[in-house]
């Protein structure tokens, strides 16, 4: 049964949808406020926390995937090479580092303009897509900044997405 078969997203608050999601995904969440919701969904390499925002003013749905990152001052400028390479391999979404909160995070918008109302799977989609995107280039931020790797060969262990089950 699919996610829009479970209720009518027709009338629903976008963040209403959201905690529908997390629900039937069994994710830990937390109801921040009526247009924002923050949740802890758990990856192969980490717990990455998820917050999603309702913005009436622009009508957009803002989501944020983040995880702690804490780099060398030294190896700053390769984290700043190695994620212009992995942005230009996302189309929906892109990487940014938060310096001040030592926070490495994926950020995307869907924009519902003319009071459109976004379905669970797109929903769920934007979820899947930060944690996927997340997964997929974290060995290449760790092996950049940790392993002293140049930022082109970091690259090679990200991994285009892989279709199926070993």
């Amino acid at each position: 049964m699919s996610l829009s078969e479970t209720f009518s997203s027709e009338d629903l608050h976008p963040i209403d949808i959201v905690e529908h999601i997390a629900t039937h995904h069994e994710w830990d969440f937390d109801r921040v406020a009526d247009d924002q919701i923050a949740m802890a969904v758990e990856g192969q390499w980490r717990m990455y926390s998820i917050t999603l925002a309702w913005s009436e003013a622009d009508e957009t749905l803002r989501l944020i995937c983040t995880f702690d990152m804490d780099p060398p001052e030294d190896r700053m400028n390769a984290l700043h090479d190695v994620l212009n390479r992995t942005n230009d391999l996302c189309w929906a979404g892109a990487f940014s580092y938060w310096a001040e909160q030592k926070l490495m995070v994926w950020r995307y918008g869907l924009v519902l303009a003319g009071g459109q109302a976004a379905s669970a799977e797109q929903i769920d989609t934007m979820i899947r897509a930060a944690v996927l995107s997340s997964e997929r280039f974290y060995p290449a931020f760790q092996l950049c900044v940790w392993g002293n790797e140049d930022p082109e060969r970091a690259m090679d262990v990200a991994m285009t997405e892989a279709y199926g089950r070993a």
